[in-house]
């Protein structure tokens, strides 16, 4: 198969998480993903600079879209306005043709510390990168942070919704903006809480 193959990088990721599902991450190597794809390893560090990028690789254009919807969302939104917006934007890359890998992504993550330390990292990119679009907005910064976190939690959250709720489920944003709301009511009551014992 030629290396210019135009699903190579589809097909590397899909023979990685097979291999990741069935014999474990830490015991599959880059020339076991390219062998099982049909490809070589050449064309795997085209498309990925590790192994680990094939499960974290979604997470650049993640930030890319979350912050580019946040910076062009119209100048009279105001913050929560702008996360939702960031979370309607994600439904380009989380389609239901992705929930399966979705899936497989997670147990592998939740079964092996490296790979928790490098989404770590990521989450942490995509964070300040939310938060610098929300201060190029004229956001303070420490409400711009505040905010940042919320929706990467009201992510993460959404992501568990949407990944369990079948193959009828909403698109994703439905669920990480219903995650969002319940955040915010949340923050209120502790807002409420602290003021009521003061």
């Amino acid at each position: 198969m030629s290396r210019w193959a135009p699903d190579a990088r589809e097909r590397l990721e899909d023979a990685a998480l097979e291999l990741f599902s069935a014999q474990g991450y830490e015991n599959t190597t880059v020339a076991q993903i390219a062998e099982r794809a049909g490809l070589n390893r050449a064309t795997f560090f085209r498309h990925f600079a590790d192994k680990r990028e094939i499960l974290f690789g979604q997470e650049d254009e993640l930030t890319i879209l979350l912050s580019d919807a946040i910076r062009s969302a119209p100048a009279e939104a105001d913050v929560p306005a702008c996360l939702l917006a960031a979370l309607h934007a994600a439904d380009a890359r989380m389609t239901a043709d992705q929930r399966p890998r979705a899936v497989q992504r997670r147990r592998i993550a939740d079964a092996n510390l490296d790979v928790q330390e490098r989404g770590l990292l990521k989450i942490a990119r995509t964070t300040a990168a939310a938060a610098g679009a929300l201060t190029d907005r004229g956001v303070d910064e420490l409400t711009a942070r505040l905010a940042a976190e919320m929706l990467i939690l009201a992510f993460s959250v959404g992501l568990h919704e949407w990944i369990h709720a079948g193959d009828h489920a909403d698109p994703f944003s439905a669920h990480a903006a219903t995650a969002l709301e319940a955040i915010r009511d949340r923050a209120g009551l502790l807002r409420d809480s602290t003021t009521a014992k003061t």
